[in-house]
């Protein structure tokens, strides 16, 4: 697809039935820059204003954001907005054929100049293992013979066909085990799948954490709020590049895609995340995500929380 500007802006929001006294929170919401794409602006409000506030790139070059409130509040509201300009290589599989899936393993493996990466995204993770069945299912997809960009292309396919998209099955918890057995699922779940296969087949890959450009149905106005996060694959080619999958909707990554950060898994890029202390029996959470196109008359002010664009 054609580079495209998009609009972002990801809202989260806590509400808590007793006040929180204190709080903690760690998360990834700005768009990193990456070969695909360029931030030209991007801003963030929190609401009560944090005691403490900081900005740090952490080890896999994405930035984390960190906050305290040390006052007694019982509603937190994080909101995140930033201008992407995103542009996607074409992908041609033929090329990435040069390798069979076997090959691919070898040469990665006899590459110095891919250690770091092989270090870090080769190896089991937090979310990423390689339970039993896992070797089973993988031998019912893919072939050591297969062209390498063909296998990234029936990965995605296999787990598109054999798993349903269902959310609320799952959890930020769930294994590659459990998934195996209940075959129904949502990104990132896909997502730990396919890395976990890639990852025992000698393959590195990544965890990557963004949004999607979604639309509404012919006729129905997209409401506020209505997108979400989305989570994919990137796996390392011979050649140190790398190339991103979409098991979720058995396709590449092409520029409707956004990315926040990318790590081993889940765990490593989690929008939001942290530890209050309070006596709420109960608390309730809500995200709303808009992924807006820039373009035409209907495009957004070019302004970002008080950051204009330049």
């Amino acid at each position: 697809m054609a580079a495209r500007r998009y609009f972002v802006k990801h809202r989260t929001s806590y509400l808590y039935s007793e006040p929180v006294t204190l709080c903690h929170e760690r998360g990834f919401l700005t768009p990193r820059q990456a070969p695909s794409q360029t931030v030209l602006a991007h801003g963030t409000r929190v609401t009560p204003e944090p005691l403490l506030e900081s900005v740090h790139t952490d080890r896999f070059g994405n930035t984390s954001h960190y906050l305290e409130i040390h006052y007694p509040h019982t509603q937190l509201e994080v909101v995140k907005e930033a201008i992407v300009d995103v542009a996607w290589p074409e992908i041609h599989t033929d090329q990435l054929d040069q390798w069979t899936l076997g090959s691919a393993q070898r040469a990665i493996a006899g590459n110095a100049a891919l250690r770091l990466d092989r270090a870090m995204y080769g190896l089991p993770s937090r979310y990423v293992d390689a339970p039993g069945g896992l070797d089973a299912y993988a031998d019912t997809i893919l072939a050591p013979n297969l062209g390498f960009g063909q296998a990234l292309v029936e990965l995605t396919r296999g787990i598109h066909r054999d798993f349903a998209y269902r959310p609320g099955v799952t959890s930020v918890r769930t294994t590659v085990g459990e998934l195996l057995d209940l075959r129904a699922g949502v990104c990132q779940d896909f997502t730990h799948l396919g890395l976990a296969i890639l990852r025992s087949l000698g393959i590195p890959a990544r965890y990557v954490s963004g949004y999607i450009e979604t639309r509404p149905a012919p006729g129905k106005q997209k409401l506020e709020g209505s997108d979400a996060s989305h989570a994919w694959i990137s796996a390392l080619a011979p050649n140190g590049a790398w190339i991103d999958v979409d098991p979720t909707n058995a396709q590449f990554a092409d520029s409707r895609y956004i990315v926040t950060a990318w790590g081993r898994d889940f765990a490593d890029v989690s929008p939001l995340r942290g530890v209050v202390v309070t006596e709420a029996a109960s608390s309730r959470m809500s995200v709303g995500v808009d992924v807006l196109p820039m373009v035409g008359d209907d495009a957004p002010p070019i302004s970002v929380l008080g950051l204009s664009l330049s």
